[in-house]
């Protein structure tokens, strides 16, 4: 049984965490930690959890926990892994980070794009970027996964297969994406305020918004080429799910088949991607509450583009389900166990 801890237990990720692996048979969670309710009940501030999750809320201390979990997730904000990460800790237990302090290789990019200092910039390195399908092999024998964000998860699983073939240009890729409210975590803000967000959509972070960087990141290895995107994120009125569309320019005309076959070729093994027939489009209601990604694309012959579209469940695949994901690679077990959760509808 692994031993699990987790560090912001109680935020939408941290919640998320707990609920997928109370159904998980090999983990066992030790440690629910979180600083804004040591000492209460989880259920207390998770109902649902009542009669489920007996277990009182502990604090955030990593060199402790270390002794007792065999893995640790943070579901932290940002700085706060970096901030308490050593090799004592990394000797003794494997971490999943679900934020962003191991995801860019280059710290001065990191720091610009996030506002802080980053405090461990010895363990950037060896840290592997969690996203199973394209790094499975190089999370299996991690100390240090870095858990990717939500909308990068979505937009760079969207687009990868034709950017590692080279089907795209790069230079014009334009990522345009949506998602629930939840995206922007438990805290309490104005602009997350039910009559702020129902009957409402609006674009944030325009140009600027910091999963950007991510998404140039990992497409620039899969194409091998430096990326430079258009992000756009919005924020609609519903609690769950991402849907990225994306355009670009074809460096060659191609068919139906000919697209459909790449992303087969690099996708028809993975349980958790679903390709989508001729003519379908991504819905984010198709996935919520599971760890699946569908994937459907257009070309459209008359300007010379693909339209790529991506739809996933933010909190389960674009965070939890991911993380839970790369728990399973590092342990040795089947990477589906917990996570074959039929996405719910209604």
């Amino acid at each position: 049984m692994i031993k699990v801890g987790i560090i912001g237990a109680t935020g939408y990720a941290g919640g998320e965490l707990v609920r997928l692996l109370k159904g998980h048979k090999d983990a066992e969670i030790v440690w629910y930690g979180s600083r804004s309710y040591i000492d209460k009940k989880y259920a207390d501030v998770y109902r649902n959890m009542f009669q489920i999750v007996d277990a009182k809320c502990l604090d955030d201390n990593m060199e402790e926990l270390a002794e007792q979990a065999d893995v640790i997730f943070t579901a932290t904000p940002q700085g706060f892994c970096a901030s308490v990460i050593s090799e004592a800790i990394l000797s003794k237990t494997k971490i999943v980070d679900l934020s962003a302090d191991f995801r860019i290789k280059d710290v001065k990019v990191y720091e610009k794009w996030y506002g802080i200092e980053h405090k461990s910039p010895q363990f950037i390195e060896e840290a592997v970027y969690g996203l199973c399908e394209i790094n499975r092999e190089q999370v299996k024998g991690a100390r240090l996964v870095a858990n990717p964000g939500c909308y990068t998860t979505c937009s760079i699983l969207t687009a990868y297969p034709l950017a590692k073939e080279g089907i795209i240009d790069m230079n014009t890729l334009i990522v345009d994406a949506k998602s629930g409210t939840s995206g922007a975590g438990r805290g309490a803000k104005v602009p997350n305020l039910f009559c702020e967000v129902n009957e409402n959509m609006k674009a944030y972070g325009v140009a600027s918004h910091r999963h950007t960087p991510e998404i140039e990141e990992q497409l620039g290895y899969a194409s091998g080429e430096e990326v430079v995107i258009n992000f756009t994120p919005h924020l609609v009125p519903m609690n769950r799910g991402i849907l990225a569309t994306e355009y670009a320019t074809l460096k060659k005309q191609v068919t139906y088949k000919e697209v459909k076959e790449i992303y087969d070729q690099y996708y028809k093994d993975e349980t958790f991607i679903r390709v989508l027939d001729e003519g379908v489009c991504p819905e984010t209601k198709w996935v919520e509450g599971s760890n699946y990604v569908d994937i459907g694309f257009q070309i459209d012959p008359r300007t010379n583009r693909i339209i790529m579209m991506g739809a996933i469940d933010n909190l389960v695949k674009g965070a939890a389900g991911q993380a839970v994901q790369n728990m399973n690679l590092l342990f040795g077990l089947p990477e589906e166990e917990g996570l074959e959760l039929v996405p719910m509808f209604p």
